[in-house]
């Protein structure tokens, strides 16, 4: 029996993925859950793994291809069996976004035989394809769409609106160098003007003391980085205490959807990493009761195959709270934008000192800025007040929080 291999949904917005680079070809033996082809989402580059044991056979799609989710794109065949017909596909496309939060993606499987789909009656438009022609000044009317029955997906606007014809007008008005952006360029300036538009920002800010912070570091510091080989970073502390002051402050952890308030009952916090061509946000799952240690691990392994462009669909899925920490860059503060459907986001500046009133009189202290932006649909200005109140107590005592 053979098994298809589709291009999976790997997030609730995904139409299409890019596919990258087979890990195999056509005629290998390959093993359930060993690599099979990387891919690039919305998010980041995955891996995706094979769905069965059997030969790569039957494939139909080239690297640098642009493929809509739930196209059958090769097939999982045994020793001596012929891939189905081209007439053949995988009918529940919708299966495809059962993603594996453990390890990479698993593609979508589909026993054979299998139904063709009907081709839809007229050429559709999906609403991020028609958001982003209106953002581009895009004829929809021009566009061949290459979606299932014609429909036109984002990357055939992105695509019409790089044309040669574009391009020549454009130049034509600009003697300027003209900057095409990478895929999660172009991924992230959508995903931030869509929140900026929609989602009611607002934001609450407050300078923190970190001598706790500072002497809690410099006192588990070699302890943790000699048991576990693992360096211990400011951000790594950060995570550890927001993830557990954000039980008590249940908004700010939540999501607005169109049915209501989500509130989660975990912490799954994302991490802004910045990479060649843009900033991807890493998921530490359950960072609420996870120990230092771990939370160090986490950051350290997902950050390397951030920036080496191997991100797991695991590493970026179902964050519920964000932290953005550009203190290594000697940022004093900053704000950031929120990543919907999260209700909120921190910005975290550098460590630095300054003098402050300490029992009425001038001292030092290692100062630290931090700042919340917070969606008003789900919390308020006294939400956001409160939480940070209880993340500077967190900060003054850090081994009462974290033991």
């Amino acid at each position: 029996m053979a098994f298809s291999v589709v291009m999976p949904a790997l997030e609730m917005a995904q139409e299409s993925g890019k596919l990258i680079a087979w890990r195999k070809k056509e005629g290998d033996r390959v093993s359930k859950g060993e690599p099979l082809l990387e891919i690039e989402t919305d998010k980041a580059v995955v891996e995706v793994e094979s769905p069965a044991d059997g030969v790569l056979a039957g494939i139909k799609a080239s690297e640098g291809t642009e493929i809509p989710v739930g196209q059958t794109i090769a097939w999982i065949v045994a020793p001596g069996e012929q891939p189905p017909a081209d007439g053949a596909s995988a009918t529940a496309a919708p299966a495809a976004r059962a993603t594996s939060h453990t390890g990479s993606a698993q593609a979508h499987v589909a026993a054979t035989p299998a139904v063709t789909s009907a081709p839809a009656a007229s050429a559709k438009i999906s609403p991020k394809a028609r958001r982003l022609a209106k953002e581009l000044g895009v004829d929809i009317a021009a566009i061949r769409g290459s979606g299932p029955g014609g429909e036109i997906l984002a990357s055939d606007v992105q695509a019409a609106s790089t044309a040669p014809a574009a391009s020549s007008a454009a130049a034509a008005k600009s003697a300027g160098r003209l900057e095409v952006p990478t895929s999660l360029g172009r991924i992230m300036a959508e995903r931030t003007t869509n929140s900026w538009t929609t989602v009611p920002h607002f934001f609450v800010s407050r300078d923190i003391d970190a001598t706790a912070l500072n002497e809690y570091r410099n006192r588990i510091v070699s302890q943790v980085e000699t048991s576990h080989h693992v360096r211990l970073t400011h951000t790594d502390l950060l995570v550890a205490l927001v993830a557990r002051v954000l039980v008590k402050h249940p908004r700010l952890n939540g999501s607005w959807t169109v049915g209501g308030i989500r509130l989660h009952d975990h912490v799954n916090m994302g991490v802004a990493i910045a990479v060649n061509d843009g900033v991807v946000a890493a998921v530490i799952p359950n960072a609420h009761t996870a120990s230092l240690a771990d939370i160090a691990i986490q950051r350290r392994d997902v950050s390397e195959r951030a920036r080496a462009g191997k991100l797991r669909p695991a590493d970026i899925a179902d964050a519920t709270f964000t932290i953005s920490n550009l203190g290594m860059y000697e940022v004093d503060r900053f704000t950031a934008i929120i990543t919907p459907p999260q209700a909120a986001i921190l910005a975290v500046g550098a460590i630095v000192d300054r003098i402050v009133a300490v029992d009425g009189q001038p001292a030092v202290r290692p100062m630290m800025n931090v700042t919340i932006s917070c969606d008003h649909r789900v919390a308020d200005g006294a939400r956001a007040a409160m939480f940070l109140a209880d993340l500077a107590a967190a900060f003054r005592a850090p081994a009462q929080v974290l033991g």
